[in-house]
């Protein structure tokens, strides 16, 4: 049986048609949402499926947009940290010039008087060592100090009656830095007694 527009009220049956008894389901009239199942009856309403569908793929969108920023940010830090190395390593270098530039005139007169070659290479030492002190590495080469594992490496030890017990009596060479920025501890000679 046909279903009429809604509005319309149904036309009749023809005459000797056997009509359905009233109450049942076909009963002519506009048609209700019970009487009609959705597109996936089976499972249930196919509204809320689509809904946690499209926020599954938004949610995802976002984690994937997330994760491609943060690469890029990874990217651009590497980048980064990698300019300010080379950047501080030629400020170093640069800092070291004149030192060589000293060095080099030094042995330029190397057939003048030997007393100031000398002269000439402590001042070009100590100009090295001020650089040293400037990028924050102090030079350490006391004596008459006591031994200090964290600044000092003992390579030997000698008997000294007149000196106090773990004092360092000898600077073999030098320690530049303090504590954890230590560029190397001084290598001393430590008094004992017996």
């Amino acid at each position: 049986m046909a279903i009429p527009p809604r509005g319309r009220e149904p036309d009749p049956p023809p005459e000797g048609a056997v009509q359905a008894p009233r109450g049942s389901l076909t009963q002519p009239g506009p048609p209700t949402e019970e009487a009609e199942p959705g597109p996936d009856a089976a499972t249930g309403s196919a509204a809320p499926d689509d809904a946690y569908a499209a926020a599954l793929r938004e949610a995802e969108d976002s984690w994937r947009r997330a994760l491609a920023d943060l690469d890029n940010v990874r990217k651009r830090h590497a980048r980064e940290l990698e300019r300010e190395a080379t950047a501080e390593r030629a400020r170093t270098a640069a800092a070291f010039l004149p030192i060589i530039d000293n060095l080099e005139l030094a042995l330029s007169h190397a057939a003048a008087d030997p007393g100031a070659i000398v002269e000439g290479v402590r001042a070009v030492r100590d100009q090295a060592v001020n650089i040293l002190e400037r990028l924050g590495y102090p030079r350490h080469a006391e004596r008459g100090v006591l031994f200090d594992p964290a600044r000092h490496e003992v390579v030997g030890v000698v008997q000294d009656p007149d000196t106090e017990p773990n004092t360092v009596v000898q600077v073999l060479r030098p320690g530049y830095g303090e504590a954890e920025r230590q560029l190397r501890p001084a290598s001393v000679t430590v008094a004992k007694r017996e």
